[in-house]
């Protein structure tokens, strides 16, 4: 599914839509039933997925993990897979008269690597315009708006590893329904880690090992509510939190910035591709919740004579409040967080001091200043 083209990963479905849907196919009727039943008409599908939407002009290739597993990183890259294996939803709307024309139809793409479908096509007149959106991968049920201007799509980190996608909404009439363009975006975040010793006392640098690193009340289950028109979308979370373990292992920390690596399952890796990531749904980030455990021991060394034995089983916490802005995940986007673990806070006294004096009140005329 990899392609060397430069400018962004494209899926192209049949370059000739000879079954395209043809005027003379159909008239200008309002009834349009026809006898002997419904007609099968196949409508192709040029498919481009994005991480948040924006086409990616850069060189290189990039691909997001799959349900499969397969698919990896490269940082910068926005660019993603769908498994073939893993269909996609399609949702066509009449917007003028707010009738479903599609509704949840599967589309697969083919062993050519064309995304494809059949649909009934006997109730369609050719200038008739339908609003076209589809989502991946497939559920079984989707839930319309009153006025079919938003469909909802429930998603849950149990059914599926793999972030779900929705493609911007496409004006077609019926007749130019030969080859459909949608363009899939990223609705939840992709998350993961980079790690390393930022221990300013070089007598207590390179002595951390990471053993194990806990991403806390990571949302997971919610449902997508995505525009029919405009192109925009919000998720309604269902209370669903987990814990997350990204690394169990034991891996030596490099020291400082220039040494930061991606955390992996099991080992620290250089590239992104490499790593350890997750998908969550957007959530809002509180006070005291959300929150990063790092387990890690300390080797043992020796400073002026004095011997310090090995510590095992450390652990500190990162809380995610503040780091964020309006502390919140935005979908469609990449988070990696950057951990420094400090020896100092371990071996070094921690001094608690006050000073006393006067206390002198101030009183200004403006009273701005005190």
């Amino acid at each position: 599914m990899k392609t060397t083209m430069h400018t962004f990963f494209k899926l192209f479905g049949a370059a000739v839509a000879v079954l395209g849907i043809a005027a003379s196919c159909v008239t200008m009727d309002d009834d349009l039933s026809l006898p002997g039943g419904p007609s099968q008409q196949k409508i192709n599908f040029d498919v481009l997925v994005t991480r948040d939407g924006k086409v990616v002009t850069k060189s290189g290739q990039g691909m997001t993990k799959t349900k499969s597993g397969g698919g990896g990183y490269d940082e910068g890259d926005q660019q993603a897979t769908l498994d073939p294996d893993i269909p996609f939803g399609l949702i066509a709307v009449d917007p003028e008269h707010h009738e479903l024309v599609i509704d949840n139809a599967r589309v697969y793409q083919d062993a050519a690597g064309n995304f494809s479908g059949n649909f009934d096509n006997y109730l369609w007149a050719s200038a008739q315009k339908i609003n076209l959106s589809a989502y991946y991968p497939h559920v079984g049920k989707v839930t319309y708006g009153d006025d079919l201007s938003n469909y909802s799509i429930p998603y849950s980190v149990v059914e599926t590893e793999a972030g779900p996608l929705v493609s911007k909404t496409v004006q077609r009439a019926i007749d130019q329904l030969n080859m459909v363009p949608l363009v899939f975006q990223h609705i939840t975040n992709d998350i993961g880690y980079k790690i390393c010793d930022v221990t300013p006392d070089k007598q207590l640098q390179g002595l951390i090992h990471l053993r194990k690193l806990t991403a806390t009340n990571v949302a997971s289950a919610g449902v997508f509510i995505n525009e029919m028109e405009g192109g925009g979308g919000t998720w309604q979370r269902q209370g669903y939190y987990r814990k997350v373990i990204v690394f169990e292992g034991d891996a030596k920390v490099g020291v400082g910035s220039e040494n930061e690596k991606f955390v992996g399952y099991d080992e620290l890796v250089d590239r992104m591709m490499q790593s350890h990531r997750y998908y969550s749904i957007p959530d809002e980030i509180e006070i005291g919740k959300q929150c990063v455990e790092v387990i890690y021991d300390v080797e043992g060394f020796e400073i002026g004579g004095f011997r310090y034995e090995p510590l095992y089983n450390q652990v500190a916490k990162y809380m995610l409040y503040g780091l964020l802005p309006n502390n919140e995940f935005v979908y469609g986007k990449q988070y990696t967080f950057h951990l420094g673990l400090d020896l100092s806070t371990v071996y070094q006294e921690i001094t608690f001091a006050a000073s006393v004096g006067d206390w002198e009140t101030h009183i200004y005329e403006n009273n701005d200043d005190f």
